[in-house]
This record gives C-alpha cells, sequence and structure tokens, in this order.
C-alpha cells in the first residue's frame, strides 16, 4: 500500500526528462503548467457569481473540481506516483461527473427516468463511485470510462449543433478548436517523444495543461447556455468575455438579462 506513494510508482511517464531541473520535483515543466487552473479557476468563480447567485450556489462546485484537477496534476508530475495518477484522472472524472449532474439537460435523460433529474444525479454518482473504486483495482479502466465520456459528449454536442443556436454554436466550435489543439499537442508528446527529445524540446505536455485549462471555460458555457434555455426560467443569459469582449482571445463567463415569459425551459 505504501508503495503507492513512492516517487514513480505510476506506470505513466512523460517525454519531459525526469528530475533534470530538481531533486523533488519529477517533472518541472509538467508540473508548473499547471498554474492556469489556479489562476483561471478562482476567477470563474467571481465572474460566474451573478448566475450563481440565480440559479444556485452549486454550481461553483465545478470550479473547485476544476483546481483540484491543477492541484492533483502538480502531485502527480511532481511525484510521478501512482496515487497521482489516480488522484489527477479521479479529479478529471468527478468533474464531468459535477457537470453531469448540474447541467446535462433534463430532456436528453435516458428515457426510463423521465426526467427527474434526482434520479438521473443517483444514476450518475453510482457510475461514478463503481469506476473510482475500479479504477484503483485497475487503473486502465478510468482511461475508457473518460474516453467512452468524450463520445457521448460528442454526440450530445452534435445535436445541439444541429439546431442552429448562434450563440451556442459559436462556443461549440470554440470549445471544439480549443480541444483539438490540445489533443493535437497530448498525442504529439506521446507519438513523437524521441523526436522532441533529440532536439531538447520534450516539454509539449506542459502546453497540453495550458491548453486544456482554456477548454473547460468554453465547455462550460456551453453548458450553462443550454440550461438557460431548457431549465432556467424568466432569464436569458449572455455570454460575455474577460477581460473585455473586444478581445479575440478571452475567458467566456454568463450574465443574467431579465426576461418575462410565462412558462419554464424549452424542450430539446
Amino acid at each position: 500500500m505504501a508503495s503507492i506513494f513512492l516517487y514513480q510508482s505510476s506506470e505513466v511517464d512523460w517525454c519531459e526528462s525526469n528530475f533534470q531541473h530538481s531533486s523533488l520535483v519529477a517533472e518541472l515543466y509538467n508540473t508548473v503548467s499547471n498554474v492556469p487552473f489556479f489562476i483561471i479557476g478562482p476567477l470563474m468563480i467571481y465572474l460566474m457569481h451573478p448566475y450563481a447567485q440565480k440559479r444556485s450556489l452549486i454550481v461553483h462546485l465545478p470550479w473547485v473540481l476544476y483546481i483540484l484537477v491543477g492541484l492533483f496534476s502538480v502531485y502527480f508530475h511532481m511525484t510521478l506516483s501512482f496515487l497521482g495518477q489516480m488522484l489527477d484522472e479521479l479529479a478529471i472524472l468527478w468533474l464531468l461527473t459535477t457537470c453531469y449532474c448540474i447541467w446535462f439537460p433534463s430532456c436528453y435523460f435516458p428515457a426510463f427516468l423521465k426526467k427527474d433529474r434526482s434520479q438521473f444525479i443517483c444514476l450518475v454518482l453510482l457510475i461514478s463511485i463503481t469506476i473510482t473504486f475500479l479504477a484503483f483495482v485497475k487503473p486502465i479502466v478510468n482511461a475508457y470510462v473518460l474516453n467512452s465520456t468524450a463520445l457521448h459528449i460528442c454526440y450530445f454536442v452534435r445535436m445541439e449543433y444541429k439546431k442552429k443556436n448562434a450563440q451556442v454554436n459559436h462556443m461549440i466550435v470554440m470549445s471544439v478548436t480549443w480541444w483539438s489543439l490540445a489533443l493535437s499537442i497530448w498525442i504529439c508528446d506521446r507519438v513523437f517523444c524521441t523526436f522532441w527529445q533529440q532536439i531538447n524540446f520534450a516539454y509539449l505536455h506542459s502546453f497540453w495543461h495550458i491548453f486544456i485549462s482554456l477548454v473547460f471555460p468554453y465547455v462550460a458555457a456551453v453548458l450553462v447556455l443550454l440550461d438557460g434555455q431548457y431549465e432556467m426560467q424568466d432569464n436569458s443569459l449572455e455570454i460575455h468575455y474577460w477581460p473585455r469582449d473586444e478581445w479575440l482571445v478571452g475567458l467566456p463567463y454568463v450574465t443574467l438579462k431579465d426576461k418575462k415569459v410565462n412558462s419554464g425551459g424549452k424542450n430539446c
């Protein structure tokens, strides 16, 4: 049991040379590159607070877990321990779980749940708890689950994109663009590691951290817009960008604009 805490007890290792810059930090660049999580997370909690006050303060929880993803990634790349690997991967799993529970539109629930969010939450939590225990027994399980979740998200996003909501579609395009860039970097680091080492630039995984930290704000914006469209009443949500709307690249967040209607959210 103690071995899971040991340095390099994980079977996963990245392209960056180990302990090249420090005797205490296995992968210095891969560790330091998680800093955006600790900046973006608190900033998004602040920017999204007006929405949270109207919707529920529980919507801040994904951003707390987002910060934990960065924290556990720091621990993993600093130690390359098995425990660090599990915490890193499971933090992502529970971030996705929380987003599903809070924001996933009820009209997309499995038919047997009859749009009952409490039952849907119980189902998602049961699956996630089971996977969490199985991950420690067979770590590869978590990788398959995360990939399967990604496929489901792609299907769900494709269905929404067909509805041609300009604001939602723009956020979807931005999410896919950032994700494609991040994934390309991750693949290059894994597949062409020998080449990067030969040219002394084995740090692509650190860029993956930076770009993937930018993906989630856009994904969250998609979910929040759909939440406003399907679940919320008497409000319309508007997308803005920090630090300025006019900038080409910024962090998306929503503001509330009162809108009087006679009924609740729309159907899918």
